[in-house]
């Protein structure tokens, strides 16, 4: 697949939370509409704007100022990545998994739902393997979810 030329991934600044956190919330309600998300909209867009943007590694896909993917590490975690569902299946996520190895040559560790087949085909289809579940009481949504580890 050939990269689109207007997505431009680059760390995100100040500015960019509110629509880094709106990709987040659609990205979510899509691909996850069984999971309860314990926290509003509001809060969503307050922990982006107070934490994410400012002390995290946090990357965007833009696209001509328009911000459609988030990506969050934090060492070897990678905390977050979601794409805003009209830019799925155009390779950003496979731009930022690619990022993520470079930035974290060592190896890579991530969790997901279970309920979310997509994202673990994507992920073992980028050299994930999934190493652990749990019954989500780990988790502030109580989810059962999937660790995954990237290993070079």
């Amino acid at each position: 697949m050939t990269p689109d030329p207007t997505v431009v991934l680059r760390r995100a600044t100040g500015p960019d939370a509110a629509q880094a956190a709106d990709v987040w919330l659609r990205s979510f309600d899509a691909a996850l509409p069984t999971v309860v998300r314990p926290r509003s909209d509001d809060d969503v867009r307050d922990y982006f704007r107070e934490v994410v943007v400012p002390l995290r590694e946090t990357w965007v896909a833009d696209s001509l100022g328009t911000v459609v993917g988030v990506m969050v590490l934090n060492d070897e975690l990678l905390s977050q990545l979601y794409l805003d569902p009209g830019w799925r299946g155009r390779g950003i996520g496979d731009r930022f998994v690619g990022l993520a190895k470079e930035r974290s040559p060592q190896g890579l560790t991530l969790w997901t739902f279970q309920v979310n087949k997509p994202a673990h085909r994507f992920y073992e289809r980028h050299g994930f393997v999934a190493v652990a579940q749990t019954d989500g009481s780990g988790n502030e949504e109580r989810e059962p979810d999937v660790r995954y580890v990237w290993r070079p």
